[in-house]
């Protein structure tokens, strides 16, 4: 199979669903840095460890290597999307399902931010996907439901380990430093949460950016003639190039929501932050290893409210909790259907 950068450029010339494919990939991997990366810094730029300027520096820099790293090390995220729907062995009716799927997430959102619902790449991505490979394959045989388990393993553990991770985490640093001179310990935990937030951009970069790199692998994979991606190693050039796509977005924006994440969730004391980032980044890394696709922003979020638990629970502001579940219960079937109604149209436009 060609995966030369090449012939990468020669396809993009001659095949317009994989062109489309590509930007929109591309276009969704820069919003995803916009709006997701900033969650990673927003802890310690709120406890003023570092300036928001030089966090966003290096968010972009960490999810940039987590991007290439990670899925060189392992790529069993990727795997999961790519394998979790089957689009059928027609590859060139498979491109234009998986054109229809980028596109409905680009649909979705814009109709998510004009209602004012919260909504998730992530999800959105996933439940593009499903509803695209139902609507080309004629029902629901098109899912492979051993790894779409895994996405609803993923909504339940990211909150609740998310949760746990970050009370357990904040309960054990105060206990450890409990006859400690309190002047000395946060000098300390200035600088290790920077550590920690540089950890939760890296392991951001690989959630996050591994599962939009696969679709882009299997687009590839397609125009090759191939339906999955099973024994394909990611080419070197397409990492560099999603991982520029998210260090762009990072660099662009997350002032607003850094403000919102770190500030207006729960306040925290540098000790607090660090353990809020070290949590989110460990459970990351483990979702990452089982490969299973998670929300980043939901399992940092989550995390900080297990460390505000520590103080009060009334130190939570629980309307996160409600747009997570909005989230959730909109993201799924709402573009879900856009992405089944989208594939329909593009297949009587495009293979009518």
């Amino acid at each position: 199979m060609d995966m030369s950068f090449s012939f990468f450029l020669r396809q993009l010339v001659t095949n317009p669903a994989l062109l489309i494919t590509v930007l929109l990939t591309l276009g969704v991997i820069c919003v995803n840095g916009i709006t997701d990366a900033p969650n990673a810094i927003a802890t310690c730029v709120s406890t003023r460890s570092l300036d928001v300027n030089l966090a966003i520096v290096m968010a972009a820099v960490c999810n940039c290597a987590g991007v290439v790293v990670m899925t060189m090390v392992n790529s069993t995220v990727a795997m999961t999307i790519t394998n979790m729907v089957n689009f059928g062995e027609d590859t060139s009716i498979a491109l234009v399902a998986l054109c229809a799927a980028l596109f409905s997430i680009v649909v979705w959102s814009s109709f998510a931010v004009s209602i004012g619902c919260p909504t998730s790449e992530s999800h959105a991505l996933i439940a593009g996907l499903t509803g695209a490979a139902v609507a080309i394959r004629g029902g629901f045989s098109a899912i492979n439901s051993a790894e779409w388990m895994k996405v609803v393993y993923g909504l339940i553990f990211s909150v609740v380990l998310g949760f746990l991770s970050g009370y357990l985490s904040c309960k054990l640093v105060a206990w450890t430093c409990r006859d400690m001179d309190r002047r000395k310990t946060t000098g300390f935990f200035r600088y290790a949460q920077i550590g920690g937030a540089a950890a939760m951009a890296f392991m951001h970069g690989a959630q996050d950016g591994q599962k939009f790199m696969g679709v882009m692998l299997l687009g590839i994979c397609m125009v090759n003639g191939s339906s999955n991606t099973q024994g394909v190693q990611f080419p070197l050039w397409m990492l560099l190039l999603g991982s520029a796509a998210m260090a762009l977005g990072t660099s662009i924006g997350g002032k607003k929501i850094i403000k919102s994440v770190g500030m207006d969730m729960v306040r925290l004391e540098k000790y607090q932050g660090f353990s809020a980032d070290m949590a989110g980044a460990a459970c990351l890394l483990g979702f990452s290893i089982f490969g299973i696709p998670v929300s980043t922003t939901h399992t940092k979020t989550t995390a900080i409210m297990g460390v505000g638990a520590v103080k009060r629970l009334s130190a939570i502001n629980f309307s996160v909790v409600k747009d997570m579940v909005m989230t959730w219960v909109m993201t799924f079937p709402g573009c879900g259907i856009i992405g089944f109604l989208i594939a329909k149209l593009f297949m009587m436009l495009f293979h009518g």
